[in-house]
């Protein structure tokens, strides 16, 4: 039924032996110039300059372009990369600068969502290649242009869904694909983080020193600053992001959909969503969420309740897929499979089995995206993927904001059957003088 644990330790072994290269390596000063990837980043202060990190370690990638808005951000990780990597990026603080940059081969986009959309489209014009992290975009109109951009410019793009370079996740697919669990019938999902209710209410401030708080805002609308919509909580505020269910749930409903081989977007979206506790902090996105996502042939349904650290099987985030024969309960941290009993047999229906040195996969993740470079094959992410799952999420916010809770999709032509309220959601309108790109 599984891979050979031999085959996972090769797996598992080469990662760990790619991040162990040396400094001089890392630097790339054993890699001719001529064949080194130049890359950037635009957004360097926590998943971004993460991303980066992850690229460096593999042998000839070389950063030579940074970019940020708050230059305190800026300063404090060239510093860094100059002390670690021995590299010196040229410095912007307005990325369609930075894509003017002759020696950039690919751009890592690690802003916050909002701001995902333009400088993917704007990097693809350019010929550049693109590692966005997720979700792909703020909006399904921008996931939709995105995608479109990629196509046009015949780009390179991968999405920031790690797990799907992940040989744990790989090999939970692989049961659940060969059949002999069953059949596969429901996901269950759920994600419960403190983080999720945004930080304790607080009045407006000036904008700090250093920050371009109006590039910052960019497409959003104008406004006021406020500590608790800024760096750390900006994605509890729709003009920003999508809360927990964009958050996680990109990159926990993608394992469902993987497990159903399903390659395209919802059809019929049910979702109930509404700010129920945690008065006293910041944030419009939902803390309390439950959402159907029924396929074709089994059931995906997702449930958070934010300003908690608890769940289900004492796991505060995690994933069971169920099967007639056994279940399979996932999370990051590894997996346990679960039989069902045989009454008439007296045993269980498959071996019991559990994984629990699962960990994170950005290394392999940014290893495939330089690979793809290389080779000019699609990425494990691809934005096709990427957007897939982005609208999922999308689609049950738009549910619960919209009061509709009951969506119905047109794909064909990009928009809701049942909803004119849902429907405004689908494409955002953008603050001048920024503008969605024409394709």
């Amino acid at each position: 039924m599984l891979r050979s644990r031999r085959t996972f330790l090769k797996e598992t072994s080469s990662a760990a032996l790619g991040a162990a290269l040396t400094k001089s390596a890392l630097s790339g000063t054993d890699v001719p110039p001529s064949d080194r990837l130049n890359i950037g980043l635009i957004g360097c202060r926590n998943m971004g300059f993460g991303d980066l990190k992850h690229h460096l370690n593999l042998q000839g990638v070389h950063c030579v372009a940074m970019c940020d808005v708050d230059d305190n951000v800026l300063q404090e990780r060239a510093a860094e990369i100059d002390k670690k990597y021995g590299q010196k990026p040229v410095l912007y603080h307005d990325f369609r600068k930075m894509l003017e940059n002759k020696d950039l081969d690919a751009v890592i986009i690690g802003t916050p969502d909002h701001w995902h959309a333009l400088p993917m489209v704007y990097a693809c014009e350019a010929g550049k290649d693109v590692y966005v992290e997720k979700p792909m975009a703020n909006s399904i109109g921008e996931c939709n242009l995105m995608l479109a951009a990629a196509k046009k410019y015949d780009r390179i793009v991968q999405v920031g869904q790690q797990q799907r370079s992940g040989p744990m996740w790989r090999e939970i697919m692989d049961i659940i694909h060969s059949g002999k669990l069953g059949k596969l019938r429901k996901v269950e999902i759920w994600a419960n983080f403190n983080y999720g209710v945004g930080q304790p209410v607080q009045p407006d401030a000036p904008v700090p020193d250093g920050v371009d708080f109006d590039f910052w805002l960019g497409p959003a609308p104008k406004r006021s600053f406020n500590p608790t919509r800024f760096h750390g909580s900006w994605r509890m505020f729709w003009d920003y992001g999508g809360g927990l269910m964009t958050d996680w749930g990109v990159h926990l409903i993608d394992m469902a959909l993987w497990a159903g081989n399903v390659e395209s977007p919802p059809k019929t979206v049910l979702a109930f969503g509404k700010n129920l506790s945690f008065k006293d902090h910041a944030h419009e996105t939902f803390d309390t969420m439950s959402v159907v996502f029924p396929q074709k042939d089994y059931v995906i349904t997702w449930e958070h309740t934010a300003g908690t650290q608890t769940g289900p099987y004492h796991r505060n985030y995690g994933l069971t897929f169920r099967c007639d024969l056994g279940t399979i309960l996932a999370n990051r941290s590894g997996y346990e499979l679960v039989p069902e009993w045989d009454n008439k047999k007296k045993k269980n229906k498959v071996k019991d089995f559990v994984f629990d040195k699962g960990r994170e996969h950005h290394a392999e993740h940014a290893a495939n995206f330089v690979d793809c470079i290389k080779t000019r094959k699609p990425t494990n992410c691809p934005p096709e993927t990427g957007r897939q799952v982005a609208l999922y999420a999308h689609m049950a916010n738009i549910a619960a904001r919209s009061g509709d809770y009951k969506l119905e999709w047109d794909e064909k032509n990009n928009h809701f059957l049942n909803s004119e309220k849902a429907n405004q959601f689908v494409v955002p309108v953008y603050r001048q003088p920024w503008e969605l790109p024409v394709l």
